[in-house]
């Protein structure tokens, strides 16, 4: 026994260092971030392109690469903004309630010159780090950065705060504490407020409005920064279609009146605001249930609303075209035209007069640089000296040699990026990048030229010869952001190779681990002569091959939970045919076979979070049920099923435990989850509209009962593992068999995971222990007393691991970051702490998926084969069915690899593939791990 715990030790320890080997081989090769070059823009460094700068008197009066077009800026945002809050329903095929509830934008966008909507479109990942660093870089964001979305390096690289910091701008920030740990020493004044707490949706508003009109009254800023987030905890808690939603918006629209009255008041000449810009951007966009992440049109698409104070006496450069242009609900006559939110940090450095971020790649955005550009027919050409060119002529000569500039610094970026980086592009980009600039340069040499030429010949030529030159520019600027976007990430093609066959060479381990437990169990292979055992094995191992391969298509990745049920539905089947063969075990196949509907149906109850792939995306299931939303009956049956099921979990748990010979400290970890069992309704009971509980405080409500349950499950977990302890040194207690210890450790994990679920809970665990049971009884179809087959558990291993995959997507998960259920990390907690919210929300994450199937599969040989009759012969076989477990979860994830090595260039590559990726490699080592653990509780 001592043996053979010993080897089971070093061999699962052993599987999972080689998968923490392969897997950071993998990713270093594949999730490689954009390399951050240390260079910083400086204002002398425009004297080395061939543009115009500003001449010197000039630049000591806060003028560098060019004249600056606004004297203050202030930019509100609101964190996930969708695109529909802000322009009119009007735009849309069906008017939705939460539309036009931002009326003010649509009523100054309507009415005055010098306003503006914008669609703005975001770059995946659409997290609010990635987007803060775009914004303020001008970069394309980097996959990795989502892991530190809940702790926000500073940024080191070049970036719009820091040149306006360089520069002499006085930058004031309150609101989401993002910021300051992206910018820690940058601001004059701050108001940080913690940003992580998802269900306290007025902290950060209220510390914006208190901080942010008296701050419009003072003159001791430049930039004033204010970022709400009320909009993005309500959409994350309750939605886009819910009423504090609605109110969140409706509020928003009372204080950006408020905000544009102020600055009217004060924007006369002389006055405080005679020059200042407002703009009111989002982020990023939002799902239907308020996630976000991904790289759908909801989640990427956001808005921009810009208004000068400053009415310019300039057309705008750009025109948007007639079909951009509607009339709102009132008749009013908008348009919107789209920007790229990577031309925001290019566009605000243009405006305010300070160098571009060295490692910008946007483009200076021609109308929204034009809403200020009031002050341009006050200044003349730098190379001219006739002050009476018309105004026109004079803007566009402003804008051309302002893209000159931007596309100066992008070729010098590109050059710099590549010499030092260690791939960079290719030297066929390259080459096709310098032949779009050189062309554009010899261009702009005829350009350039034609501004000193009097004003009668230069009114003649100048204007379509700009139209050229701008157009040249701006062909140059798209290539490099289509360039960078299609070749941005560097792919390490060794190093994922290398990663790949050690992934590889485990999966063989584990054939080879589990062909040598048949010749120490003394068991014969299901090749010789026991055909009912062997087509169940080849039966088994095709399911997994189907499965596995699937993930090479990303049609399937989007489909994976309507996969998996297909194929447990397929074993199923089988099985059902082999007992009305064989009469016998008919109603656990028939009670498996009913089972899987459910899950098919549950999965896509939960993928209407994921509107795209929903089947009910438009329809209401309670309605095709039947169902009237407003019974008081059928809301009384939501609220009392959870609870009924949770009864039958623990009377089921209570009669398992009570028929077991042994006692002590294992039976005690059961009682206090039956304890805990009580607990939970109440918690259910305290946040019900129909059953309100009056006597408790609202910390109680809130608090206190999850608290109390995650103390009781460290509390049992710790005498587990006393109990394990003491075992070993009474190795003579036979009493203590894996059973109740099986039920021992479920049970001290069930509470938690059932409390941070929800009300699904329950029924989510009612449905694994029925479908584990009838798994577990349709094991002797499979077995023969007479000819005993090592591998006869494949089959019964398989269903179980697509069991645990169903239980995974019918929770309402899905391998994407706006598949996490973020609001499951605050059940008991209103503060935030990053360890503690990343165990709740792993735990919550898994624990249905991955923590109770991988703690539960010894059910599988303890109620088969008597753990008295033969102990060494009872350990092998565990570790057997572990190390196929373990398989088939390894030969998953090495399918992703394969799938995401060939498929990187791909469209999807960041929106699909590498989140698929990193779900399953997380998957896989706390796979490893949990084996790992069970290794030592249930063998050692």
């Amino acid at each position: 026994m001592a043996v053979a715990a010993k080897w089971a030790f070093c061999a699962f320890l052993g599987i999972m260092l080689l998968h923490i080997l392969a897997i950071l081989l993998f990713t270093r090769g594949f999730l490689l971030t954009r390399s951050e070059l240390s260079q910083y823009s400086q204002c002398s460094d425009v004297d080395e392109s061939p543009c115009f700068s500003p001449p010197r008197d000039q630049t000591s009066n806060g003028s560098c690469w060019n004249k600056p077009v606004v004297d203050r800026l202030v930019i509100i945002v609101l964190d996930a903004i969708r695109f529909d809050f802000v322009a009119p329903s009007t735009f849309f095929a069906e008017k939705k309630p939460w539309m036009d509830k931002l009326q003010v934008l649509h009523e100054f966008a309507s009415q005055n010159r010098s306003s503006r909507i914008f669609k703005a479109i975001a770059d995946p990942p659409t997290t609010s780090l990635q987007r803060l660093k775009g914004l303020t870089t001008g970069g394309l964001p980097t996959f990795i950065d989502v892991g530190n979305s809940f702790g926000a390096p500073a940024i080191v690289e070049d970036n719009l705060i820091h040149q306006l910091v360089q520069n002499g701008k006085r930058v004031v920030m309150m609101g989401d504490d993002t910021w300051i740990q992206l910018f820690p020493h940058h601001f004059v004044k701050s108001y940080p407020f913690p940003s992580f707490n998802v269900k306290d949706l007025d902290t950060v508003d209220n510390g914006c409005i208190t901080n942010l009109f008296p701050a419009l009254y003072e003159d001791d800023w430049d930039v004033l920064v204010a970022h709400f987030l009320g909009v993005d905890h309500a959409g994350h808690i309750f939605g886009v279609d819910s009423t504090p939603m609605i109110e969140k918006l409706e509020q928003y629209n009372e204080i950006i009146r408020k905000i544009v009255g102020v600055l009217d008041s004060q924007s006369g000449p002389g006055g405080l605001h005679e020059n200042t810009m407002l703009i009111v951007m989002g982020d990023h966009g939002q799902t239907l249930n308020g996630d976000h992440g991904g790289g759908t049109a909801e989640e990427v698409e956001t808005a921009i609303f810009a208004l000068s104070s400053k009415k310019p006496s300039t057309p705008l450069l750009a025109t948007p075209d007639g079909s951009s242009c509607r009339l709102d609900m009132h008749g009013r006559r908008i348009c919107v035209n789209s920007i790229q939110q990577l031309d925001f940090a290019a566009t605000v450095s243009a405006l305010l007069g300070v160098p571009f971020p060295f490692g910008s790649i946007g483009r200076v955005n021609s109308e929204l640089f034009s809403l200020a550009g009031g002050t341009w027919n006050q200044e003349s050409s730098p190379t001219s000296n006739d002050q009476s060119l018309s105004e026109i002529d004079n803007s566009m000569q402003n804008y051309v040699n302002l893209l000159c500039i931007n596309s100066w610094q992008v070729k010098k970026y590109i050059d710099v990026y590549s010499s030092l980086s260690l791939i960079g592009f290719s030297e066929q980009d390259l080459l096709h990048v310098s032949k779009l600039y050189s062309e554009a340069q010899e261009l702009w040499s005829n350009t350039s030229k034609n501004f000193s030429l009097d004003k009668t010949q230069r009114l003649f030529a100048s204007l379509p010869l700009m139209q050229r030159q701008l157009d040249a520019y701006s062909v140059f600027l798209e290539s490099v952001t289509d360039l960078a976007r299609s070749n941005w990430t560097e792919f390490h093609l060794k190093m994922m190779g290398v990663g790949f066959c050690i992934m590889l060479s485990s999966l063989f381990l584990h054939v080879y681990l589990i062909r040598t437990l048949n010749k120490l169990s003394g068991l014969h292979s299901c090749s010789s002569g026991y055909s009912m055992g062997l087509f169940g094995v080849t039966f088994a191992c095709v399911i997994v091959l189907i499965r596995a391969s699937s993930f090479l298509s990303n049609s399937f990745i989007l489909e994976e939970g309507r996969v998996a049920t297909f194929l447990l539905a397929t074993t199923v089947i089988f099985q059902l045919r082999c007992a009305l063969m064989k009469k016998m075990m008919f109603l656990e196949a028939l009670v498996l076979c009913l089972l899987v509907p459910l899950l098919r149906i549950s999965i896509e109850l939960g993928q209407l979070k994921q509107a795209v792939n929903s089947l009910f995306l438009k329809v209401d299931p309670s309605q095709s049920l039947g169902i009237d939303n407003d019974s008081q009956f059928w809301m009384y049956v939501a609220e009392v099923l959870p609870t009924l099921a949770l009864i039958l979990v623990a009377y089921l748990l209570y009669k398992n435990i009570a028929v077991c010979p042994s006692q002590g400290i294992w039976k005690y970890v059961v009682a206090g989850t039956l304890f805990n069992y009580m607990l939970i309704p109440f918690h259910w009971a305290s946040d019900s509209s129909l059953l309100i509980l009056q006597m408790l405080p609202d910390g109680v409500k809130g608090n206190i009962i999850p608290r109390v349950t995650y103390a009781a499950g460290l509390l049992q977990l710790s005498l587990l593992t006393i109990g394990q302890l003491t075992s070993r040194k009474r190795a003579s207690n036979s009493e203590e068999t894996t059973f109740v210890k099986l039920l021992a450790l479920l049970s001290a994990w069930s509470s938690t995971i059932i409390i941070l679920s929800g009300k699904q809970g329950p029924l989510v665990v009612l449905a694994l222990l029925i479908g584990g049971w009838c798994i577990i009884r349709l094991l002797t179809l499979e077995q023969d007393a007479k000819n005993d087959c090592s591998l006869s558990y494949a089959l019964a291993v398989t269903q179980w691991s697509l069991l645990a995959v169903c239980m995974f997507f019918s929770t309402g998960h899905w391998c994407a970051f706006d598949g996490l259920r973020y609001a499951a990390a605050f059940i008991g907690f209103d503060e935030f702490n990053l360890t503690r919210q990343a165990i709740l929300l792993t735990i919550d994450t898994f624990g249905f998926s991955h923590i109770l199937p991988i703690f539960g599969l010894p059910f599988l040989v303890t109620c088969y084969y008597s753990l008295r009759q033969n102990k060494q012969v009872f350990t092998l076989r565990l570790c057997q069915v572990y190390l196929m477990y373990g398989f088939i979860t390894a030969l998953t994830a090495t399918f992703t690899m394969l799938c995401v090595a060939i498929q990187r260039r791909h469209l999807m590559v960041w929106g699909l593939f590498a989140p698929k990726f990193v779900f399953d490699v997380v998957g896989l080592l706390l796979c490893d791990l949990l084996i790992f653990l069970s290794a030592l509780y249930y063998i050692a």
